[in-house]
């Protein structure tokens, strides 16, 4: 039986193609690890480059998120509020963007994994030589498994705290809505979204006729 021309057609995708996606981190040890474990436990890391561009200043980190952008669908940063005085000037150049997204954790990524032993809006402030995430990390370090909690160190925390997870993911969009509405984002984390875009991309997307960009990140 002769096949209708039609049919050697190529066949539209059903589905979309995955956006190509850059994390940058201020943290090469620890952070970076749980980033990267992360986007494994999604099963996304082929898609996700997580990098550490050797700058930990936020201004700098944003300056170099913009310079790649061009290779990427999506571009974010994972820094830290701490004491930097570049932290502002980033938040704003990364608005020239429209494809940097800044993910900041006040006073420090070590305030997500606080948050995976319950709800948590106690400050933290510099005091004498403390930094306020040495203060922060003093307090995870009371936590079982966590009592030789090393910033500097690669260690396989998401592991640990796996189980722990989805409660950090329930817990930390509440923190972070009650910091905006109190003007207070010490201690609040945006690292959450930065997982929900994970989930979503870890999901095939179908082509519609209308396609429009789809904004991943909560607002």
């Amino acid at each position: 039986m002769a096949r209708d021309s039609n049919s050697f057609k190529r066949q539209k995708p059903k589905f979309k193609p995955q956006p190509t996606v850059l994390v940058i981190c201020e943290d090469s040890k620890s952070g970076k690890r749980y980033l990267e474990d992360a986007s494994l436990h999604f099963r996304v890391n082929v898609l996700v480059e997580i990098t550490h561009c050797g700058n930990t200043d936020p201004k700098g980190i944003v300056t170099e998120a913009i310079s790649r952008q061009g290779k990427f669908d999506h571009v974010f940063c994972a820094i830290d509020r701490d004491t930097h005085e570049t932290f502002d000037e980033a938040l704003n150049l990364a608005k020239s963007s429209k494809k940097v997204e800044v993910i900041a954790s006040y006073p420090c990524f070590e305030f997500w994994l606080l948050l995976h032993f319950g709800y948590n809006r106690k400050p933290y402030a510099t005091a004498g030589k403390h930094s306020a995430a040495d203060l922060l990390i003093k307090d995870l370090r009371t936590h079982p498994g966590l009592e030789n909690y090393d910033k500097g160190k690669v260690q396989g925390i998401f592991q640990l705290l796996e189980n722990r997870f989805a409660e950090a993911r329930r817990i930390a969009p509440k923190i972070l809505a009650d910091a905006k509405t109190n003007g207070e984002m010490n201690p609040s984390t945006r690292l959450h979204e930065l997982f929900n875009f994970f989930e979503k991309l870890s999901t095939p997307q179908q082509v519609s006729p209308t396609h429009k960009l789809v904004n991943f990140l909560t607002t």
